[in-house]
């Protein structure tokens, strides 16, 4: 398990090698055709083997297997292969393997939490919230039917050009370019989401050059950035219109706008959104309209209408009771706390509103007639006194569990996740063990328990690590 872990980290590997000159994590680690691949110089000192084995989390027996000129090494019931490259190179590899987390599966989900998390068992890696696209010319990027066309014109001299990007671990080999009669051309299959990607021109590294969206990564690296779009905001007629932008909670409601193209039926503009729900509207030449092709028209609680846009699967929140009440908000910090978007609906039993939230960790409140409450049904909160809140863990992968303490009157997991806030998260107690389900991305994560203020390590977890204060912290690995 020890091996998975630099595969996971290769971004916090990447941020500590900073300060670490002669390791470049994209030259030693990588994932390759379903294998992770190390590239090791025989000629390293100890003291670069030793750094070898801290930043990537290698076990010492296994480097010196390598050092000592082993071509197959069976190791902890997995078989590595050593190939040899031009000395003083050699690559170290064995298969990649994904294994489900110890002991957390959908019957780990107690009744009593069903209703604020649904078990995702894995975390999007994606996290941009939209985008739209920006080639100079039409045809350098095409994306349908979950089919992604790259077209690089000119190079017709180069003897061979490779794409590499964030879809294929950055491979140098894996996606080789069909040379055309003006350029290189590719297709291959993508989800809609967020990439990253660059050209590989006879060895030498270059951004697309008809792509203006570009962005760093934590090296300092200039790469070039796609979307592919799973949503197309249409808006019909208006011909005569010399402008027509759209805008939403997806862009803040800035006035500005995302400018539609001009089409022979009238506007239109291929975007990507992650799972969520958007309020939009379309301005025509400064004027705000709702989608008139689109019947979901909510108001706020303002009495303003807006067109309403839901990508994925509505979680439905519910508050029971209040029925005096002549209006309920649902607001929290996947809608950037406001206070008038999400008007609930009122049932014989209370109040409801489907919506739609991107998996991850919410903290939320209701509004009854301009009184701010947490969810009184929901045993997860995060804060105190008039500062708590709920909190809804959407398409959780890991859940923290305490065993025993059952004489305590509250425990709190804290950690790296959520800055090691003092006041959260508050964990809930069923069927004899405290717990606390959480939406994780990949990664490695310190924490520790709070049992009635006083600081503990999870006693039934056993990798742990030193920290500032000698009193250590356990350290979690989300796959």
């Amino acid at each position: 398990m020890k091996l998975f872990r630099c595969i996971l980290i290769l971004g916090i590997v990447w941020l500590s090698l900073t300060a670490v000159a002669q390791f470049n994590p994209d030259k030693i680690c990588r994932i390759d055709d379903g294998q992770v691949v190390f590239t090791i110089n025989l000629k390293w000192t100890e003291n670069e083997r030793k750094e070898l084995r801290n930043l990537f989390d290698l076990d010492s027996t296994l480097v010196s297997q390598v050092f000592a000129g082993k071509t197959t090494i069976e190791f902890e019931g997995e078989t590595w292969v050593v190939k040899k490259l031009k000395y003083p190179l050699v690559e170290l590899s064995k298969p990649v393997q994904t294994a489900a987390q110890d002991g957390i599966n959908e019957n780990d989900i107690f009744l009593v939490i069903d209703r604020w998390m649904k078990f995702g068992g894995k975390v999007a890696e994606d996290q941009a919230v939209w985008g739209v696209n920006d080639f100079s010319i039409s045809n350098a990027f095409v994306y349908k039917s979950g089919r992604a066309s790259f077209y690089l014109p000119g190079f017709e001299k180069a003897n061979r050009v490779y794409l590499a990007g964030s879809f294929n671990n950055w491979s140098t080999t894996k996606t080789p370019m069909n040379k055309v009669s003006s350029g290189w051309a590719i297709n291959i299959p993508l989800d809609p989401g967020k990439y990253t990607y660059k050209y590989i021109v006879d060895g030498r590294w270059i951004t697309d050059p008809v792509n203006r969206k570009t962005e760093r990564d934590w090296e300092g690296n200039r790469n070039s950035v796609l979307l592919c779009t799973n949503h197309v905001f249409n808006l019909k007629g208006f011909m005569k219109a010399k402008k027509v932008v759209v805008t939403g909670n997806f862009y803040n409601w800035n006035q500005k706008g995302v400018e539609m193209m001009r089409n022979s039926e009238g506007w239109s503009l291929p975007v990507y959104l992650r799972e969520g729900t958007y309020a939009y509207k379309f301005l025509v030449d400064g004027k705000w309209m709702t989608d008139p092709a689109n019947p979901s028209v909510r108001k706020d609680a303002n009495g303003n209408e807006n067109s309403f846009l839901e990508i994925g699967e509505p979680f439905l929140f519910k508050l029971n009771g209040f029925n005096d009440a002549k209006n309920v908000v649902l607001t929290g910090s996947f809608n950037n706390w406001s206070r008038n978007e999400l008007l609930m609906n009122k049932t014989q039993n209370g109040w409801e509103l489907p919506y739609v939230v991107a998996p991850g960790n919410y903290e939320y409140k209701f509004i009854v007639d301009g009184k701010w409450m947490p969810d009184p049904e929901n045993p997860f909160t995060i804060g105190k006194g008039e500062y708590t809140n709920s909190l809804i863990a959407l398409k959780a992968n890991y859940i923290f569990e305490l065993k025993g303490f059952e004489n305590a009157k509250s425990v709190i997991v804290t950690g790296n996740f959520n800055g090691w806030n003092r006041d959260g998260y508050k964990m809930s107690r069923e069927n004899g063990k405290w717990i606390l389900p959480l939406n994780l991305r990949p990664g490695k994560y310190i924490y520790k328990f709070i049992v009635d203020g006083k600081w503990i390590l999870d006693p039934a977890n056993k990798l742990y690590e030193e920290n500032e204060y000698g009193t250590d912290n356990s350290v979690l690995w989300i796959e």
